[in-house]
């Protein structure tokens, strides 16, 4: 056993969250997950808390999974990172040309020397051997972490004006573009996707993440930081889990505003799950899947547990589906990552088609935007989410980014997609300019 396990219950554990979180910054590594209090059947833990390397591996796409699965083999341990959107690169012949602001490494994992794993009113704390001597002392550091914290870390001391990387009419003429391959048949539906972005802007990453979080309590959200770089995610999506040989992948295609009428809200729930463009954008996503979990599943065993179901954050309504599958016990956890990647609901189907005319139309690098955060456990069991609704951040480039993107298919209006993007830009909008 490589770590020395602590128990502790905990009498406030939304404050424990906030003052875990406060004391994580002094790491040059940090990933935090919570669920904000999120119940569904295949949770695991409320939040986990995974600071200070002990080893780790950041490389470009070129053999990403296969280094990925020497490290996660080798190391049989937890370990948390990320997988951007431009893996594809490594998967088939596709390329990653447009503009990147951020330079974040394609692919990046660490096996941290501390862990905390929070489920219900306890904590439990995972601590490598030769750090094992620090639990006590870390524990009251936590406990009396002063969530002033919070409030000292605002140093916006700019006015951040958001830029749009692409603007209305261009955004019009590329979704009409888009919906020309449709009408030839070239793809049934792609994600296209437009950058927000501000330049020469510094934020208070753990403030402006607390911030998010707050409006918009996502069951996926991600405080991700590796030296420079910053994850500040709001996500909604699960990608991909694992537990012993069962699959789960949980798409979402489908959005609508909410309202505070509460009549009103109920309405735009049920004419989303009514609505025929809404339904067939994730009905195409579910096909495409089941087939990709089928590559490595057991024969007969992909369901859908779940399809077009409507569920309500606090900021959207959105249309989800369940699928799963079940594999064999020779199958390498890093198969199922390898088959599925990158996630259906941001490419589109024909899955290698809408990559590349997602390439061709979009004006940014997707980068960690539309890849996934995550981690493995010393078991090989996984769980990933889909990076979006996310700000993210290089600090020595004061660089700040943030992308939206909407499901283009024969029934599209451009008018209508552009809108779908603002609804989904809200959030990220609203924190940043404040």
């Amino acid at each position: 056993m490589l770590r020395t396990i602590h128990k502790h219950s905990l009498g406030q554990p939304e404050i424990f969250k906030q003052q875990l979180l406060v004391w994580s910054q002094q790491f040059d590594d940090v990933t935090w997950l919570d669920s904000n209090d999120y119940k569904d059947q295949y949770s695991s833990f409320d939040a986990v808390l995974a600071v200070d390397a002990f080893t780790s591996i950041k490389t470009g796409y070129l053999d990403a999974f296969q280094r990925l699965e020497e490290y996660q083999s080798s190391t049989k341990d937890w370990i948390f990172g990320y997988l951007t959107y431009d893996l594809k690169n490594t998967l088939e012949d596709l390329k990653s040309e447009n503009f990147d602001g951020l330079e974040f490494p394609d692919l990046y994992f660490f096996q941290p020397k501390k862990l905390f794993l929070i489920k219900g009113n306890a904590v439990e704390i995972q601590y490598l051997k030769l750090v094992n001597d620090e639990i006590e002392g870390d524990l009251k550091e936590i406990l009396n972490a002063s969530l002033n914290g919070l409030e000292r870390s605002q140093r916006q001391t700019d006015d951040i004006k958001i830029k749009l990387r692409i603007h209305k009419d261009d955004y019009f003429e590329k979704v009409n573009n888009m919906l020309a391959h449709i009408q030839r048949g070239d793809i049934y539906e792609a994600n296209f996707c437009q950058e927000f972005y501000a330049e020469n802007s510094t934020i208070s990453p753990l403030e402006t993440f607390s911030k998010l979080n707050a409006i918009s309590r996502p069951p996926f959200a991600a405080f991700f930081k590796t030296e420079d770089k910053y994850l500040l995610s709001a996500s909604p999506e699960r990608y991909i889990k694992k537990v012993g040989h069962k699959i789960i992948s949980q798409p979402i295609k489908g959005t609508a505003k909410r309202s505070a009428n509460k009549e009103e809200d109920k309405q735009l729930a049920k004419d989303l799950a009514n609505d025929p463009k809404e339904r067939s954008e994730n009905i195409m996503i579910v096909d495409l899947v089941r087939n990709d979990l089928s590559k490595t599943a057991i024969k007969g065993s992909v369901k859908v547990e779940e399809l077009c179901k409507v569920y309500s954050f606090m900021q959207v309504h959105q249309m989800i589906s369940t699928i799963t599958s079940k594999i064999s016990k020779s199958t390498n956890p890093l198969d199922v990552l390898r088959t599925t990647f990158p996630m259906g609901s941001m490419t589109g189907a024909p899955k290698i088609s809408a990559m590349k005319i997602i390439e061709e139309l979009e004006e940014t690098k997707r980068g960690l935007y539309s890849g996934a955060v995550g981690y493995f456990t010393p078991e090989g069991d996984f769980d990933f989410n889909v990076i979006i609704r996310s700000i993210l951040y290089n600090e020595t480039k004061k660089y700040v980014s943030y992308s939206v993107g909407s499901a283009i298919t024969s029934k599209s209006n451009p008018l209508k997609e552009y809108e779908e993007c603002l609804v989904k830009a809200k959030a990220m909008r609203e924190v940043l300019e404040s």
